[in-house]
């Protein structure tokens, strides 16, 4: 961590799993223009993920670092995943360029302990490296070396990350009754309503903190469980944001949805003044008052309504958003996910459905041994711009 520490910039490079997970731990405990503070006031690097195989983006990045002065995080369980490795090659040849003595000084490979061609590339040239456990699967992994690394060259305290996940799976340990574990009573909902037609799962945190946490778990929900023809959607939504955009589907729209509300209970305030002028009378009643408290009646104005409607809402309550809560919501999140799975005798651990695409990238970037999975994917894109004629 200490090695991390010491450059101008970490960029982290992944994608799914491998990136969701970093994204949101930063974004739920640090400061949200990070990169904008001094390093005095950052006391750390500069932090960038490197996830989509996006030119611009890619370009972006390294308009905003010294590669020479940078410390590339370089996870993929399998080490070929197709994105990773494009921006990896990327990266790596710009850490060539920039005259750094031994670029892969600059690099920690996150990978299968065995296999895969980062494992070959740790070993050719001698770069950190650490092993993603062989039992835990990308989306799984973010209290791994895959997030934690990147979490602790911020200065965000992992230990206490690891200490709520700890305390949480203690809380959930299987010995409460069905009715008094907050898992088994999302697990259960979420199956109840699926099968009475409420195939989407709404998550609406009531905190900018947490709005990378939707992200993350969305990918968490729908890769674990959609399969077998079995699936809830999940759907972000970010309170009070969406109640200007999506609030109007979800009250009179189809009644297809499930709505779980994350509300923190207490978050740095705001008080806010009192006005004198006239023409601002009118909102004169919130002087004095808390922008968080506001946020958070929001929240409870917002499920009240959707209940008036005749909506299905949760509402779970976190104390504050910190390191040891948000480990806490990690685990949770996770073994709900995973024990709605097991309860529908679905396999919450793999991705079958994932292959093929990937499949056919190799392919179609000329990957060695992959020439039949290219002329598939031709065959089906033709049928699909037949479809798309006139668009």
């Amino acid at each position: 961590m200490a090695w991390l520490s010491g450059f101008d910039s970490v960029v982290q490079i992944g994608i799914g799993g491998s990136a969701l997970g970093n994204r949101m731990i930063s974004s739920a405990i640090g400061h949200p223009f990070y990169n904008e503070l001094t390093r005095k006031e950052r006391m750390a690097p500069r932090f960038y993920i490197a996830d989509n195989a996006d030119p611009e983006k890619a370009s972006a990045i390294l308009g905003m670092i010294d590669p020479s002065r940078s410390g590339f995080i370089v996870a993929s369980k399998s080490g070929s995943t197709a994105e990773t490795m494009a921006n990896f090659l990327f990266f790596l040849g710009e850490l060539e360029r920039s005259g750094v003595k031994d670029p892969a000084g600059n690099i920690l490979v996150v990978t299968d302990e065995k296999r895969g061609a980062l494992r070959s590339f740790a070993k050719e040239t001698g770069c950190r490296s650490l092993s993603v456990p062989e039992a835990v699967g990308g989306r799984y992994s973010v209290l791994s070396a895959v997030g934690l690394l990147s979490a602790g060259a911020q200065g965000i305290d992992i230990g206490s990350l690891l200490l709520g996940a700890s305390v949480m799976k203690k809380n959930l340990s299987g010995k409460m009754e069905t009715g008094e574990d907050p898992a088994r009573v999302l697990a259960a909902s979420a199956i109840r309503h699926n099968e009475e037609g409420r195939n989407i799962l709404v998550l609406i945190p009531y905190s900018d903190n947490l709005a990378s946490f939707s992200e993350w778990f969305c990918q968490l929900w729908a890769e674990s469980l959609g399969k077998g023809g079995w699936g809830s959607t999940p759907l972000r939504a970010l309170g009070a944001t969406d109640q200007h955009s999506l609030l109007q589907l979800f009250t009179d729209g189809p009644d297809d949805k499930l709505y779980l509300f994350l509300v923190p209970a207490s978050r740095r305030d705001l008080v806010l003044p009192g006005t004198s002028w006239e023409s601002l009378e009118e909102i004169s009643y919130l002087g004095g008052k808390t922008m968080g408290s506001m946020l958070y009646q929001e929240a409870l104005s917002t499920a009240s309504a959707l209940a008036r409607k005749g909506r299905p809402v949760l509402w779970l309550e976190v104390p504050v958003i910190d390191a040891f809560h948000l480990g806490g919501l990690v685990f949770f999140f996770e073994y709900v996910t995973a024990l709605t799975g097991l309860s529908l005798g679905l396999n919450p651990f793999d991705q079958p459905g994932v292959e093929q695409g990937k499949r056919f990238t190799y392919g179609l970037m000329g990957r060695s041994s992959y020439e039949s999975d290219a002329d598939e994917a031709r065959i089906q894109f033709r049928s699909i711009m037949a479809d798309s004629a006139g668009l």
